[in-house]
């Protein structure tokens, strides 16, 4: 994590300075995001929540989905994660909201994709969604590098 709480001061000072919130959804980052942003001063001025969702069936039970959260959408590519990142933004009421799936390691995902990839959506003002791939099978170096690259995209979004 200590590696992301440059970044998410960078971010905390912009959200506050623009009164504007923040709201997550984590699958392979595990909450690394959400910890590096709750460090922060004043974080109860920006930030709302989170979850972190590791299965199928919670992802289905907590965001009450039936199938994918858009039609047509698969499980680890940027649509899905743009998709579950709108849906938290509007469950939180957040101004911004990034939705993260990824494939941490060792192995790869049950979708295909392998490990060291994964899909961060940004939904808000100015949306945005990029997918990380490390071609490193190492767990715990890409939940970090997940982490940084979803903090990155929302701070160069708020710039």
């Amino acid at each position: 994590m200590e590696s992301l709480i440059p970044l998410a001061a960078e971010v905390a000072e912009l959200l506050k300075k623009r009164q504007e919130t923040v709201a997550l959804s984590e699958s392979s980052m595990g909450g690394l995001v959400s910890a590096a942003l709750v460090a922060q001063a004043g974080a109860s001025a920006f930030y709302l929540g989170s979850t972190v969702i590791y299965t199928r069936g919670a992802a289905r039970a907590l965001y009450d989905l039936k199938g994918p959260p858009a039609p047509n959408l698969q499980p680890l590519t940027e649509p899905y994660v743009l998709a579950m990142a709108d849906i938290v933004r509007a469950k939180l009421g957040a101004t911004w909201a990034l939705a993260e799936m990824g494939a941490s390691g060792p192995s790869g995902s049950p979708y295909g994709p392998p490990p060291g990839t994964a899909c961060i959506g940004l939904a808000g003002p100015n949306p945005a969604s990029i997918t990380v791939s490390t071609g490193s099978a190492d767990r715990a170096a890409n939940m970090r590098a997940f982490g940084v690259a979803a903090l990155e995209l929302l701070l160069k979004s708020l710039t």
